[in-house]
């Protein structure tokens, strides 16, 4: 007869394709149920975070909920910074774990559901009568409020006889929030009047604006308007009309366009939670601007926000759009700005004047050079500022940085794993720090081994972990914590079945060229190992250091 963890296995199965994971005590008949007896394809992991991280990855590539898995106790501690990251990025997941027996913790184990509790992650435990429903209600609840859902197995349970697997519905999903509140028409009404009559109107949308599917709506009502567009990294490539599109918004925009933005007079920003980064900490409007939001949030996210619509954005965007009908005017602001000029990036040196590769122009070269298929997954630290300045993506689902919503570095690696398998017909591109790469490297093996010759990593060596170096260093504060032995990444690649490239000048990114030329089934994944300076700083670093000085 089928098992407790075979009910949460074929359940699962049901409503979810991928997961990733590590196998042990806890979780072993779960995953037994799962490769024996479903489709669901699992995909092994090296280090418990990189279950969550992965699964993680694949619902901001594809939009199809993940599960990860590990075992109890230490497999279960050691998914908690990834775990957190989700719930700080609203990304929804299932963790299947397993548990202390229902007689109680033994000496190794520990109270999990309060240390998921603690990060915001809730947790449901099955039981011999209930494993089918409990399944689907964790993943009802992780899609319903966009947050991850630890489902816990009791050891003692786990293996136990639970007959055959009931049927159970599938999970609901919640329809687009309409605007709500006693006075969301009337603002609303009042946003479109404010960009009817606007002279230079501008629209910023972000990750929220890319999940509700309003894409097409916020181009539509752009060029009713007339307005200039840009978006928060989230949410890049998220307005149809790059022509009239400023790029991303706070510390990675380019200069020219972050004026542009200081002199609208109306601004309207859709599923964007207008964080310190993308408001460069407050000084993105000027102080004369009108700015609305509209986000699913249950109020404005930025006390610069003066009027606030609680609705879903390509529901409000709609609403707008048949407000305003087509405005004629003369001469569209949009139309009488360079805006190709305005998000123009410095171009850099070859060299730093310390003799080693000047960051910006190995992102532009690089740039340049890669497959236009690509999803750019970023792990977390300094070095973030130079894909998200200089590798255009067609869509958010493109770029994506795994981390970051808490601040953690070391996610990289499983990124990879988790993308490529949401997206098996795109080539992965990793950008990461040395640090980060060093503090995930179990995973290096996993993201050769997933992505194959569709994949391949940017790793910014700078021997350092260079956003210390720059905030702290500069204070004064004793470097030698924050400085790293030089690493040969190519050699570890190798080590796992890559091709490892030692990048020092901008020639040596030749390889990447005649490797992108190539077909992907008869390639290996490519690691390019970039020497590149720390003393080229950031812009958005750059920012911080004001804002700490």
């Amino acid at each position: 007869m089928p098992t407790v963890s075979a009910h949460v296995a074929l359940t699962l199965a049901q409503h979810i394709d991928a997961v990733f994971g590590v196998m042990g005590n806890g979780n072993a008949y779960f995953l037994d149920a799962l490769e024996k007896q479903t489709e669901a394809t699992f995909t092994a992991v090296r280090h418990e975070q990189g279950a969550v991280v992965a699964a993680d990855a694949h619902f901001r590539a594809s939009g199809r909920i993940a599960a990860g898995t590990s075992t109890y106790g230490a497999g279960f501690t050691n998914t908690l910074t990834a775990l957190a990251e989700s719930v700080q990025a609203h990304v929804p997941l299932v963790l299947v774990v397993g548990d202390e027996p229902t007689s109680g913790p033994r000496p190794w184990d520990v109270d999990q559901i309060a240390l998921a509790s603690a990060v915001g992650a809730r947790t449901y435990t099955v039981g011999r009568a209930d494993a089918a429903a409990t399944t689907v209600i964790a993943i009802e609840h992780a899609l319903t409020y966009r947050v991850p859902v630890v489902l816990a197995i009791p050891y003692d349970v786990a293996s136990l006889d639970a007959g055959e697997v009931p049927p159970a519905p599938s999970p609901r999903v919640p329809a687009p929030l309409a605007p709500r509140g006693e006075f969301a028409d009337g603002m609303l009404d009042e946003i479109a009047t404010a960009l009817a009559g606007a002279e230079r109107p501008f629209l910023l949308a972000g990750r929220g604006a890319w999940l509700a599917g309003a894409s097409s709506a916020l181009g539509k009502l752009a060029a009713a308007t007339g307005a200039l567009t840009a978006s928060s990294a989230l949410g890049r490539g998220v307005f149809p009309d790059s022509q009239y599109d400023l790029g991303v918004t706070g510390g990675f925009g380019a200069d020219g366009a972050m004026e542009l933005i200081r002199t609208a007079d109306v601004a309207v920003v859709f599923g964007a939670s207008l964080n310190q980064f993308t408001m460069r900490f407050g000084e993105l409007f000027a102080p004369g601007t009108r700015v609305f939001q509209i986000d699913i949030a249950p109020a404005a996210t930025h006390a610069h926000v003066g009027g606030f619509v609680r609705a879903d954005a390509l529901v409000a965007a709609e609403a707008l759009v048949d407000r305003i009908g087509r405005t004629e005017t003369a001469t569209p602001w949009r139309e009488s700005v360079d805006v190709a000029a305005a998000r123009t990036y410095d171009d850099g040196d070859e060299l730093a004047p310390d003799g080693r590769l000047d960051p910006r122009s190995a992102a532009r070269r690089i740039a340049e050079l890669l497959p236009d298929d690509r999803i750019v997954v970023s792990d977390g630290g300094h070095f973030i500022g130079w894909a998200n300045m200089y590798w255009p993506v067609a869509a958010p689902d493109r770029m994506m940085m795994v981390g970051t919503a808490f601040q953690s570095i070391g996610q990289g690696w499983p990124s990879v794993v988790g993308a490529a398998l949401a997206r098996r017909e795109s080539t992965v591109v990793l950008t990461s720090g040395d640090g980060g790469g060093l503090m995930a490297i179990a995973d290096l093996e996993s993201a050769v081994r997933a992505a194959g010759g569709r994949g391949m990593a940017v790793v910014w060596n700078d021997a350092a972990y260079g956003a210390e170096v720059n905030l702290y260093g500069l204070k004064g504060l004793a470097e030698g914590p924050m400085r790293i032995p030089e690493v040969d990444f190519a050699a570890f690649g190798a080590a796992v079945g890559a091709e490892g490239v030692v990048v020092r000048t901008l020639a040596d990114l030749d390889r990447l060229a005649t490797w992108a030329a190539e077909d992907p089934s008869s390639r290996r994944f490519l690691l390019l190992d970039l020497r590149i300076s720390g003393d080229v700083i950031a812009p958005y670093q750059q920012e911080i250091i004001r804002v700490n000085s």
